[in-house]
């Protein structure tokens, strides 16, 4: 021993012994209170002796219990973060003696990962994309032909639509200037003029000299027409229509009644569209001649879209209606040149379709009406095909107005 140097005094250890006051066995740990404690409180409290303790043993560390109670109610989520089954959204079944949970879920670490951008910004987002493409060699190849094909398109839509507005039904000038009947609406619930049943007053089925029928178009015995002079000339007096116009309208139901037997058109129809369209062919000063031919020919208006007409190009080279710039309505039944070289009929066996012969002219308005199957008894179908002849209800109305006219004076 160095002189100098205090003399350190090693005391020897006693053993643990329990307090005097402590006997029987060790107490029971009691569960916690509701209320947890702060972490701090948790690692500083002192502990009841254990048997361990009692024993002479060191002090056990704080149960697992203990530690995991004090890191969940410090707020810390540091631990909560870590990988364990409460990642998938679990939650962990606590251990025997464990205290109890505040019932609050963890938050997940991936909740607000995921984040979906405004619309706003979507869009711009791919307009920037968009324009950046259209600026390489591929997008402006791609983008030139996309303009071509959508071009094309509507060049093909708007000839769609503006073709058959100008062209493929007759459109007569001359009908508002020498209609005189009073406008009307078209009637809501339709009607046919005259009977609603098979015309029972028309030209008889045969001739009344031989019993048979009257020759039809196509066979070589003259004027076909005339073999209805008699029938002609009683219905004229009636009802103020030249014989040879009669005869044309009753000679193309006739025929009619063998070529579209379900149309049952009746001549008071067609003898009604003569008189709106022409005065039956003595509009502008004509004269019809015993062939029927108008004298000098009937033409309309240049269909230069001028006074409401329609704007309709030469058809024809002006072959028909003289006019090599517009077309014009021919005829006594104001048949436009590319309707007529359409349905254009030879009534009268001349081997010549003739738009200023009544004869072919009223028999090609016949079969203009009963397109697409129609049955001209039925009033749905016989507005129809008068206003697909001119769709104006003016005219509709006044051809209905002088076919029951017509039907009421000649007894039909």
């Amino acid at each position: 021993m160095v002189e100098g140097e205090e003399r350190s005094v090693v005391q020897p250890l006693r053993p643990a012994v329990p307090p005097d006051k402590v006997s029987g066995p060790a107490p029971v740990p009691r569960p916690r209170p509701a209320t947890e404690p702060t972490a701090t409180t948790e690692l500083t409290a002192p502990t009841a002796p254990t048997e361990s303790t009692a024993a002479g043993g060191v002090p056990p560390a704080p149960a697992a219990t203990e530690l995991a109670a004090a890191t969940t109610t410090s707020g810390s989520t540091e631990a909560a973060a870590g990988a364990g089954p409460e990642q998938d959204g679990s939650t962990a079944a606590p251990a025997p003696g464990s205290p109890p949970t505040s019932g609050r879920r963890r938050r997940l670490p991936f909740a607000h990962a995921v984040r979906v951008p405004p619309p706003r910004q979507l869009a711009v987002a791919a307009a920037r994309a968009t324009r950046d493409w259209s600026r390489r060699p591929s997008g402006r190849t791609t983008l030139g032909g996309l303009f071509l094909l959508a071009l094309v398109a509507a060049t093909a839509a708007a000839g769609a639509l503006v073709v058959p507005a100008t062209v493929g039904k007759p459109r007569p000038v001359a009908v508002d200037a020498t209609a005189t009947e009073p406008a009307g609406g078209v009637p809501a619930g339709g009607a046919v003029p005259g009977a609603t049943d098979a015309p029972t007053g028309a030209p008889g089925a045969t001739d009344p000299a031989t019993g048979t029928p009257p020759p039809y178009a196509g066979q070589p015995t003259g004027r076909p027409a005339d073999a209805l002079a008699g029938w002609a000339a009683a219905v004229s007096q009636k009802t103020g229509i030249p014989v040879v116009a009669v005869q044309a309208y009753g000679y193309a139901e006739l025929v009619l009644r063998e070529t579209h037997r379900s149309c049952q058109l009746s001549w008071t129809t067609l003898a009604a569209i003569g008189y709106v369209e022409s005065r039956h062919g003595s509009a502008n000063g004509a004269t019809l001649g015993p062939n029927g031919v108008a004298a000098p020919e009937i033409r309309g208006d240049p269909l230069d879209g001028q006074g409401g007409r329609l704007r309709i190009r030469d058809t024809d080279q002006g072959r028909l209606d003289g006019d090599t710039v517009h077309d014009r309505a021919i005829g006594p039944m104001q048949f436009i040149p590319s309707t007529w070289q359409e349905i254009g009929a030879d009534a009268d066996n001349d081997g010549v379709k003739n738009p200023h012969d009544i004869d072919d002219a009223a028999l090609a308005a016949g079969q203009y009406l009963c397109k697409a199957g129609r049955n001209l008894t039925v009033p749905g179908d016989w507005w129809a095909a008068i206003l697909s002849y001119n769709d104006v209800r003016r005219y509709a109305q006044d051809v209905f107005n002088k076919a029951d006219e017509y039907g009421r004076l000649s007894g039909t």
